[in-house]
Order: structure tokens, then C-alpha cells, then sequence
């Protein structure tokens, strides 16, 4: 069976060239955290996950810290013990890059996203961002549903593929999550308690 151009474009980002990632990372350190970009760099994952060559559809580079996946130590305004940075960010690198992109382009509605590359400092992600205020987009019976008022802002509230992976909830399954719920988990760890102080 004969393969089509994005099979092998594919393939070729699997393993890519060190030496031309590694120019590519340092032009893109010089470059704005997050930047707007005229055409997608990896096309083959950008079709795949819903991206269209038409008015409406916006593509952001957005550059990511490393590391440091703590909170901030406050400096006032609370008491010693609640100084602590102990609390660990629980969101994926993807996620927060989706959110960031939200942050620089409010007008937009985010899609999906990918990721490009990482060195010792930074992760680099791709964002599909969609217009719906366009009518490009509003007439496309394909994407118009992000139009509605009901998946608005939905990057910041876990609704894209990313978020919904880092809130544990792509099971196989459509009608079971991959996780229990935090009510369920405490509801559990209550009736365990009890349990146990009865025998």
C-alpha cells in the first residue's frame, strides 16, 4: 500500500535531525514566549488534530520553563505555616502552554495543541486556535460548535484533550473516567474509617 506525504513527514519527526532541532530551539529562545506563526511547523499533526489552511484558524508557537513545578513561597500577609510551596502544580506542560495561549489571544478559543521539541530549559508547543467570531468559521459545520456559548473559555476549564489527560479522564471506555471522583475517594476513605473502628 502506497503512503501518503504525511505518513512520512510522520515518520521523519520521530527521529528528527539533532543538529537542525538543536538551530531551530535556539531561534526559538530568541523569539517571544508566545508568538503567532504563519504556517504550522509539524503540518502532519496539525491536520490531524482538526487544523484547516483557512480564515479562522490561528496557529501560536508558545515557549514553556522547565522545572520549578512548585508554588511560589509567599513573602506576606499569612502565617508562617502557610508559607509553604510543598503544593505541586497538577497540570501537564501542555496544558499550561494551552492556557498561556488563551492568556495572549482572549478573541480565540483553543483547539488542541502539539508538541515540538524540548531542550534542558524550555518545551515548545504548537496551539490550534480558532476564531468564532469569523464566519469562515461559523458556516464550517465541522468546527462551528465551538461557536456556542457552552465551550467558551474551555481551556481553563479542562476541556481540551490535554486537560481532560492531566484530570485523568481519558478512559477507553466513554461512559467510565479513569479515575474515581474526589467525592467518591472521600466518601470511600469515610466508610473504610468507620469500618474499621466498628471491628
Amino acid at each position: 500500500m502506497t503512503k501518503g506525504l504525511y505518513h512520512y513527514m510522520q515518520q521523519a519527526w520521530k527521529k528528527p535531525d539533532p543538529i537542525r532541532l538543536r538551530e531551530l530551539m535556539i531561534q526559538w529562545r530568541s523569539e517571544p514566549a508566545a508568538l503567532k506563526i504563519e504556517n504550522p511547523t509539524r503540518i502532519d499533526r496539525a491536520r490531524a488534530l482538526g487544523y484547516k489552511a483557512k480564515k479562522g484558524f490561528i496557529i501560536v508557537r508558545i515557549r514553556v520553563p522547565r522545572g520549578g513545578r512548585q508554588r511560589h513561597r509567599t513573602n506576606k500577609g499569612r502565617r508562617s505555616k502557610r508559607h509553604t510551596i510543598r503544593k505541586v502544580v497538577k497540570m501537564s506542560y501542555q496544558w499550561v502552554a494551552e492556557q498561556r495561549a488563551n492568556k495572549f489571544f482572549q478573541n480565540l478559543e483553543v483547539l488542541n495543541s502539539y508538541k515540538l521539541a524540548k531542550d534542558g530549559k524550555y518545551y515548545f508547543f504548537e496551539v490550534i486556535m480558532v476564531d468564532p467570531s469569523r464566519p469562515e468559521i461559523q458556516n464550517d459545520s465541522t468546527i462551528n460548535w465551538i461557536c456556542k456559548k457552552t465551550n467558551q473559555k474551555r481551556v481553563y476549564r479542562g476541556l481540551t484533550s490535554a486537560g481532560k489527560k492531566s484530570r485523568g479522564l481519558t478512559s477507553k471506555s466513554p461512559t467510565n473516567k479513569a479515575r474515581p471522583s474526589v467525592r467518591k475517594m472521600y466518601i470511600s476513605h469515610k466508610r473504610n474509617r468507620l469500618i474499621h473502628k466498628l471491628r
